[in-house]
C-alpha cells in the first residue's frame, strides 16, 4: 500500500490540528434548536434534548460520534477525519434516516474557533454549508450548521449548545 508507505515516513506533530477535536471526546447532553423551514427566511424555531458521546477512532488521526435525539425519531453521527498533509478536518454526517454520508465540509481550528465549509444539497438545489465550533470550555460548547443559496447570505438553521454528562 502506497499510502501506509507514506504515513510510515512521517512523524505526528501534536500541533498540526489533529488534536483540535480532544475536547469533544466524551459524553455530552445537548440542547438543539432547529429551524422548521430552510432557506425561506423562517424563525420557527423548535427545540428538543439530545446526548452525545464522542470517541477517538484511527490511532487519534480522526473521532466518530453518535447522537440521540429521543424525542424526534432518528438518530446521527459524524465521523471527523485530519489530514495532516492539509492540516485540515474533513467532517461527514450521517443519520439514521438515510443511512448516508453527507458530502463533507472543511476546515480547521483558529483562534479558538473551528470554522468548515462544504457543498451540499437542499431541495434538489446545490447550497453552501459551513459548520462552526465555538465558546469551548472543558465542560461545554457549541456548535452551529448555517446554509447559503449564494455563498454571501447565510442563515443559521441548527444549534447545538454542549454540556459535558
Amino acid at each position: 500500500m502506497a499510502g501506509a508507505a507514506h504515513a510510515a515516513g512521517k512523524t505526528a506533530s501534536t500541533n498540526d490540528g489533529r488534536n483540535d477535536f480532544d475536547f469533544f471526546i466524551g459524553s455530552w447532553t445537548c440542547r438543539h434548536r432547529r429551524l422548521r423551514t430552510l432557506l425561506k427566511g423562517a424563525d420557527d424555531w423548535y427545540e428538543f434534548p439530545g446526548t452525545s458521546v464522542a470517541r477517538k477512532i484511527l490511532g487519534g488521526i480522526g473521532n466518530v460520534d453518535e447522537n440521540e435525539f429521543p424525542t424526534q425519531g432518528f438518530s446521527g453521527m459524524t465521523l471527523r477525519l485530519f489530514d495532516p498533509a492539509e492540516r485540515r478536518w474533513a467532517i461527514y454526517w450521517a443519520n439514521s434516516v438515510t443511512g448516508l454520508l453527507f458530502p463533507p465540509v472543511f476546515g480547521r481550528f483558529e483562534n479558538g474557533e473551528g470554522r468548515f465549509h462544504g457543498d451540499d444539497e437542499h431541495e434538489g438545489q446545490p447550497i453552501k454549508v459551513t459548520y462552526l465550533w465555538s465558546r469551548i470550555t472543558p465542560n461545554s460548547c457549541r456548535w452551529e450548521q448555517s446554509f447559503s443559496r449564494d455563498g454571501k447570505a447565510w442563515e443559521t438553521n441548527w444549534i447545538m449548545e454542549f454540556t459535558r454528562a
